[in-house]
């Protein structure tokens, strides 16, 4: 901790902060203590209990996501409120967990939008990898009724699974590009230039262009 405390930086925490996150070291110093103290799950948990986000980032890269059962995994999500947390917590645990696919069905239910959002986010990770277990249709439906009111980390969430479908799917692609038109979610998000928009029409548009064969 005294380690961190060091690595503070007023700059970093200032930018973190417009993206919801509590914390002012760079990702990439924490990665390399990370890398320096290896696999250690006790220290994992004694890094968690802190509380502290610069302290949870290194200790979700030390894990041994299998170890977690499901009932502590579901604890530890539901513990993890700030962006960056859960994004590395879902993408360097929960999706290598056994218990992934019984926790996705879990937290999409559930009444709290931070929660549901990591349950979108496995979601789409499926959408991508294993679609066959998933309603797609049924997904846009539901997309397509709630996304727009949703809560602005559940929405970001729901609008990646709609960008995701209409990438990978070709045949629910026009639907997911008509959905993403008549919502207008996300469509003036200020993007970098050289940056794709994450207004799901421009995505999908951009990452099947990038996919087509070369012309000859």
């Amino acid at each position: 901790m005294a380690e961190l405390a060091a690595l503070e930086d007023p700059k970093a925490r200032a930018v973190n902060e417009k993206h919801g996150d509590d914390h002012g070291v760079n990702l990439g110093k924490l990665r390399a203590l990370a890398k320096r103290l290896k696999t250690q799950q006790e220290l994992v948990r004694e890094l968690w209990a802190t509380q502290d986000t610069a302290a949870r980032l290194p200790a979700l890269l030390i894990c041994r996501p299998k170890a977690f059962g499901r009932d502590e995994l579901d604890a530890v999500l539901r513990g993890a409120r700030t962006p960056k947390v859960q994004d590395w917590l879902v993408n360097y645990v929960v999706k290598k967990n056994p218990h992934a696919e019984e926790l996705r069905l879990v937290w999409t239910a559930g009444p709290d939008p931070v929660v549901a959002s990591a349950g979108w986010a496995l979601t789409t990770e499926g959408v991508a990898k294993k679609p066959e277990g998933l309603d797609l249709p049924g997904l846009l439906d539901v997309i397509e009724a709630e996304m727009k009111g949703a809560p602005d980390r559940l929405q970001w969430a729901m609008n990646h699974c709609l960008a995701q479908i209409g990438i990978e799917h070709p045949e629910h692609r026009a639907r997911a590009i008509a959905i993403g038109e008549r919502l207008q979610v996300l469509k003036d998000y200020p993007t970098s230039p050289g940056c794709t928009s994450p207004f799901a029409p421009d995505w999908i548009a951009e990452m099947v262009r990038r996919q087509a064969p070369p012309v000859a």
